[in-house]
């Protein structure tokens, strides 16, 4: 039964994310990084729901440790640079708002791939 919420998991993240870049979501270079990073990830995810062993443990634990740090930097530092928006007032509590929300998000993601490395 457990098995079923991951796929439907998966399901979900892949859907987003096919809908951010049918809505032309990755047209600057650092946009396709952070894709680069999402589909390593997903390959991650999809090897811990099927149990099968697609990298080494160790390269899965290399992969973890970058995949967290990009999304961090990604999120946070490097996607304001690269985005239209200007800022406006109340700013930071809404990064902070919607940080939390990717990391409820993607907190599955991220638990997934440590059981895969370790």
């Amino acid at each position: 039964m457990i098995q079923i919420f991951w796929y439907v998991y998966a399901a979900l993240l892949a859907t987003s994310t096919i809908a951010f870049f049918i809505h032309g979501g990755y047209k600057s270079p650092v946009f396709l990084i952070d894709l680069a990073f999402t589909v390593i990830a997903w390959i991650g995810l999809f090897g811990f729901v099927t149990h099968f062993q697609i990298f080494t443990p160790f390269a899965w634990q290399v992969i973890l440790g970058a995949v967290v740090l990009w999304d961090l930097l990604f999120f946070f530092f490097i996607k304001a640079h690269f985005t239209e928006q200007e800022p406006e007032a109340g700013t930071l509590s809404m990064t902070v708002f919607s940080g939390l929300f990717m990391l409820v998000l993607l907190g599955p993601l991220y638990y997934a791939l440590f059981q895969y490395a370790f």
